[in-house]
């Protein structure tokens, strides 16, 4: 027999809109963070207001992203790619990439493996900017 519990009081279930879950991080001017941390894999949703620009940087972890709601420009090495809800890409460790919106603002889901250290406290700020060989 199943027994009905509220999603909120299970420590295992948690919402994309309940803004009080999750470790709070603001990653720039208009774009902020709430992660989620697993033992190999982390979650990041991220809001992006309109006309916000993430700075570009690299990390070696390896980072999935996954357009939810509005548009934005998905920057990766050279490319400048334009993303509408529903769209994900894959970014491998160490490739510069970020994020910009116009009169959209965007949601998107983040996920890294394995965790980004510098993310499993609240904080602020991007990784360190890519360095140029």
């Amino acid at each position: 027999m199943t027994k009905d519990i509220q999603a909120r009081s299970v420590p295992w279930v948690f919402n994309l809109h309940d803004q009080l879950q999750g470790i709070q991080r603001q990653l720039g001017e208009g774009i902020t963070t709430r992660i989620f941390v697993g033992d190999n894999v982390m979650l990041s949703v991220v809001r992006i207001a309109p006309h916000s620009s993430g700075t570009v940087h690299s990390h070696p972890q390896e980072q999935w992203g996954v357009l939810l709601e509005g548009e934005c420009v998905r920057i990766q090495g050279d490319e400048e790619v334009l993303m509408k809800a529903g769209d994900f890409w894959r970014t491998p460790g160490g490739v510069a990439h970020g994020i910009r919106t116009g009169n959209s603002g965007a949601t998107v889901l983040d996920i890294f493996s394995p965790p980004r250290e510098e993310y499993k406290q609240a904080g602020k700020g991007f990784a360190a900017p890519p360095t140029t060989r």
